[in-house]
């Protein structure tokens, strides 16, 4: 199963670093049933771009986190065995966590099981800076700052080989 791994920079340089995502159990994003149902779409690859952008909307809460870390967006696409990620049935209508998995298993997910790296370019910063301080806002009702966080999904993520990931955390090996 594909799954969509949300991160920081320096959450991807540390992965890089132990050559793992982690033993989990972590949240990623996939295609579920609930994820099915709200997009009403039989396409595939619809279906995994809006999983993706459930991950890339999870990474702006970790960016929240990260006060000193660079205002970019990442995902890690990833796969996994399918019995290794699975959707909280409780919380399958919650609209909060459409798509949402838990990832664990009998060890650590390796990073070289990653298919690609999806990142924020350069001119996304400021925006995704915004998002990440209106999240607060956004979450208590704020519709001027739901605008400002649904801002940062104006901007497409980039497509990176894993071969890139030195490249994008400062690592040249």
């Amino acid at each position: 199963m594909r799954v969509y791994v949300p991160l920081t920079l320096s959450g991807l340089a540390e992965a890089y670093k132990t050559g793992e995502l982690g033993a989990g159990p972590f949240v990623a994003y996939a295609v579920t049933p609930a994820l099915r149902e709200w997009y009403l779409s039989d396409d595939i690859e619809e279906l995994e771009y809006a999983a993706l952008n459930r991950a890339a909307q999870a990474s702006l809460r970790l960016l929240a986190g990260e006060p000193g870390t660079v205002r970019r967006r990442v995902v890690v696409a990833v796969d996994v065995p399918d019995r290794a990620a699975v959707a909280d049935p409780d919380r399958g209508l919650d609209a909060a966590a459409l798509g949402e998995v838990r990832v664990s298993g009998a060890g650590a997910v390796p990073l070289a099981k990653a298919a690609a790296v999806h990142v924020d370019a350069d001119d996304a910063e400021e925006d995704v800076a915004a998002a990440v301080a209106a999240l607060g806002a956004a979450d208590h009702g704020d519709g001027d700052a739901q605008f400002i966080v649904d801002g940062a999904e104006d901007h497409e993520l980039l497509w990176f080989a894993t071969q890139e990931i030195p490249n994008l955390v400062g690592l040249d090996d």
